[in-house]
């Protein structure tokens, strides 16, 4: 598609796609099967012991039900957004729902260690195919600013909300139902969402990217992206420097490294580099891995805060988050939504994260007996806001004018950004903790201090560091927003420069459009 054609006058940027019919009732099963996604990624952390004693399967094995699924969801992230550019992304959307559900039906069945395993297993790689094929689909329907936003906002809460959502479903379920209900919750979820699927999502013809499969890319892509969410998987249970730790770190420097050289050369490339060389959706990737680090150590260390020191049963912990959840809601649908036509997208996200970090920073001041209402509730309420704020804009911009046949690929690097900033979230700030904690108990020890009492105010203070470091993270997030996002209002008006852009975002070299 040309990028602009001019009379010396004016330029007239290509006319958008006529909005694809039933793109409302699409939302609402797209929506349906990204939240089944999230929800998955904390539901079964709280359904872990129960399952244990079920099962009977270790600690170390007990780690592995988390780390199947990340490792196979986080590395197949790239193939699954290059699998529905190829294959279309309504056939890859269904594939991956029905796939999951046959996953979450084998992992509630399970009797054994190793078919839970497998089960979690599977449920990453049709995750890895769903999830990028749920927003690509977003980004292809919704091509009109205004709805564009509306969509966005509603997408945006759920996928900033959608985690804390589990932790609350998750308690819910094993404490009045049965571990195994945390899997087969997702079968009825499916269900409805491939009827829905199948009967109203349609996608924009002549949208696919039918050039053959980048089988080396694919290789490269998902072994790197598998050594690195490994690396700090490991990182966190064996150490930061210890030996297979190291090499799995080196292992990922190479593969990936060696994949951006492939890529570079080869003619049909899993991830075109234009994709991430762009300016914005380089700086969303970014901002948005360092801001799910923030957020996954405040989901880490509040729940074993409200469950471990304070005595919270499981299902009122998770109703603890839900202030967070109605942040991020409000955030999202009524902030970012409303504003994200009216002002450039990072004067969205930088105050968003900043005030995220000022709810982190309030949290950081949490001891033994911290009231609820008087200093987390507030602390979940900035929080959530604030990311809700920030998320609407960063998903949109994620996929805004981005190539159709390049949205598959464009939404699995949202995917991939938020995955690898999950593991390294969990590794870093867990080694943040424990080494406050050490410390703390180290200057604070003495004949006269009471063990039990002694230990608990360690971890309290191990968890407050943590938080703040994940302040600090979400604050650096704040700033790579404001100094590298510089797109324009997302309303279909010319780029910062004033110069017209090409649907893939790259800068035309056509002349200025002037006004009339």
């Amino acid at each position: 598609m040309p990028a602009a054609v001019t009379d010396g006058v004016s330029a007239v940027r290509p006319e958008l796609p006529e909005p694809a019919p039933n793109r409302w009732k699409t939302l609402v099963f797209i929506a349906l099967a990204q939240l089944m996604v999230v929800l998955d990624a904390t539901v079964v952390n709280i359904a872990l012991p129960s399952a244990q004693a079920d099962l009977g399967f270790s600690d170390g094995n007990r780690q592995w039900v988390i780390t199947a699924y990340a490792l196979a969801f986080g590395g197949l992230l790239l193939f699954g957004g290059r699998v529905a550019d190829l294959w279309g992304r309504r056939r890859t959307f269904i594939t991956g729902l029905v796939g999951f559900a046959l996953a979450s039906a084998l992992g509630g069945a399970a009797a054994t260690t190793g078919v839970l395993l497998a089960s979690r297993a599977l449920q990453g790689v049709f995750g890895a195919l769903l999830a990028p094929a749920a927003l690509s689909l977003l980004a292809v329907t919704f091509t009109e600013a205004k709805e564009r936003a509306k969509a966005f906002g509603i997408y945006g809460a759920i996928a900033g909300g959608g985690g804390a959502i589990g932790l609350i479903l998750g308690g819910v379920l094993t404490e009045y139902m049965d571990w195994r209900w945390t899997f087969f919750i997702n079968i009825p979820i499916a269900a409805v969402a491939v009827a829905g699927a199948a009967l109203v999502i349609t996608e924009p013809a002549g949208a696919r990217n039918r050039s053959r499969l980048d089988v080396p890319g694919v290789a490269l892509a998902t072994l790197g992206l598998v050594s690195l969410v490994y690396g700090f998987t490991r990182a966190e249970s064996h150490g930061w420097t210890e030996d297979v730790t190291l090499a799995l770190f080196a292992a990922s420097a190479v593969l990936l490294g060696t994949f951006v050289a492939v890529e570079h050369r080869t003619k049909a490339p899993l991830l075109p580099l234009r994709v991430v060389a762009d300016r914005n959706r380089g700086g969303v990737y970014l901002s948005l891995g360092l801001a799910v680090i923030g957020m996954f150590g405040l989901f880490l260390f509040l729940t074993y805060y409200l469950q471990v020191v304070r005595g919270y049963s499981p299902v009122a912990s998770g109703l603890a988050f839900l202030p967070m959840v109605a942040g991020m809601v409000t955030g999202s649908t009524q902030i970012g939504a409303r504003l994200m036509t009216r002002i450039a997208p990072r004067m969205l996200m930088a105050p968003g994260f900043l005030l995220a970090a000022v709810g982190m920073l309030v949290l950081t001041r949490i001891d033994v007996d911290t009231p609820y209402a008087g200093l987390i509730l507030p602390g979940l309420l900035l929080m959530g806001l604030g990311m809700g704020t920030a998320f609407m804009p960063a998903m949109s911009l994620a996929t805004h004018r981005v190539q159709p046949r390049d949205a598959g690929v464009a939404s699995a690097m949202v995917n991939t950004s938020q995955q690898v900033g999950g593991a390294i979230g969990t590794a870093l700030l867990n080694t943040v903790a424990a080494n406050a904690t050490t410390d703390w108990v180290a200057s604070h020890a003495t004949p006269a201090a009471a063990g039990r009492a002694l230990q608990v105010e360690a971890v309290v203070h191990g968890y407050s560091t943590a938080i703040g470091w994940a302040a600090g993270i979400l604050t650096l997030a704040s700033v790579i927003a404001l100094v590298l996002v510089n797109a324009g209002r997302q309303d279909g008006a010319p780029g910062p420069a004033g110069g017209a852009r090409r649907p893939d975002g790259d800068a035309a070299t056509a002349a200025p459009v002037l006004a009339h």
